[in-house]
């Protein structure tokens, strides 16, 4: 008996690189359908339809079909298949589902910006997203905060799925080590640098202790730019940047790094953390947000960004782990509840499950 074909739909919005971590959540859950495209036609008569930009096309393989994104998707349009599913990979799009779509599924990262806006930009901001939500049947959230958050502030929202993320096991991955730092001490931070990153708090702390060197990794930005300046007018010499690394020189930080720092303010879920745990590594964090629920008792925490604190807890989380070379083995069990696979197989279950009404 031929099973009736199924067509899914992905909509990435619009991505200009794969350096930060609604792009990186995009692609990683895109890779697993595509490994599995081919299988689940043949055996399930599913289809995946990936709209993206033109020049990502084919990035995927040839398991799945590419539609250009355009403009006319911002407005009211038709896909040219009918779909059961149409998956909106991040709340920040401002791309419709197709009229011809049984099924529309958002997911929702974070309300960031009900901590960062104020007065009428917050209102626009609100209203924006909740047109946008409302055009969904069923929501998802990347971890229960997240969920607890869409309660709180869209009360009129249904109580999300949570789906924590994957994040990537690099421990295999190829390595192109940075000839700067080789043979160097160092700590690690990676992220966009952007103000709720908080890496003011570690160049402070860096201040505080001029003897230890700390890396900064991310795309190149104002922002960036903005903490390079300070770190010169500070004269601080134990300061790194690494702007725009690739793939492998990010994997041979993490695998060479002393420790992971994070002391981000707001996170709807944090991939960094996790991938360096599944180094092993000794991982720091602010406790904020969502960072304890998805790093549970595998990191030490911050409660506060006073520098020389921020200094004792990093010291003392080194110390610990030197001292018991078990608590490597306890972080990488930590890292390994989410991967990849296992983010994908619980969007399948959700894909097959019955359609609700908005």
């Amino acid at each position: 008996m031929t099973l009736a074909p199924r067509h899914i739909a992905l909509q990435f919005g619009h991505i200009k690189h794969f350096n930060e971590g609604l792009a990186e959540f995009s692609r990683q859950l895109a890779m697993q359908y595509a490994q599995q495209a081919g299988t689940l036609k043949a055996e399930r008569n599913w289809h995946f339809h990936f709209i993206m930009p033109k020049q990502w096309h084919g990035m995927f393989g040839h398991e799945v079909q590419y539609h250009d994104l355009h403009d006319g998707m911002r407005l009211r349009h038709r896909f040219p298949v009918d779909l059961d599913v149409w998956h909106g990979l991040h709340q920040h799009m401002r791309f419709r589902p197709p009229v011809n779509s049984r099924r529309n599924i958002i997911t929702v990262h974070d309300l960031n910006h009900v901590y960062a806006k104020k007065g009428l930009s917050l209102w626009w901001q609100n209203m924006r997203l909740t047109r946008h939500l409302r055009r969904a049947h069923q929501l998802v959230a990347i971890s229960q905060y997240a969920a607890d958050d869409l309660a709180r502030h869209l009360p009129w929202a249904p109580p999300a799925t949570v789906i924590h993320n994957g994040a990537a096991d690099l421990t295999t991955a190829s390595q192109d080590p940075i000839v700067a730092l080789q043979g160097k001490a160092f700590l690690l931070h990676i992220s966009r640098m952007s103000a709720s990153k908080n890496v003011g708090a570690l160049i402070d702390m860096a201040a505080a202790w001029p003897e230890q060197m700390l890396v900064l990794a991310g795309p190149d930005s104002p922002e960036v730019q903005a903490h390079r300046a300070r770190v010169q007018a500070l004269g601080l010499r134990n300061v790194h940047f690494c702007t725009d690394v690739s793939e492998a020189q990010k994997t041979w930080l993490y695998a060479h790094c002393l420790a992971f720092l994070f002391p981000s303010l707001q996170e709807g879920f944090g991939l960094p953390p996790i991938e360096a745990m599944f180094f092993g590594k000794p991982v720091i964090v602010a406790r904020r947000t969502s960072l304890p629920e998805v790093c549970s008792d595998a990191a030490a925490y911050w409660q506060d960004f006073e520098p020389r604190s921020m200094r004792q807890i990093t010291e003392a989380w080194l110390l610990a782990h030197q001292q018991d070379p078990a608590r490597a083995d306890r972080v990488r069990q930590q890292a390994l509840r989410y991967t990849w696979p296992r983010a994908a197989a619980q969007y399948q279950a959700l894909y097959e499950t019955g359609a609700s009404t908005c």
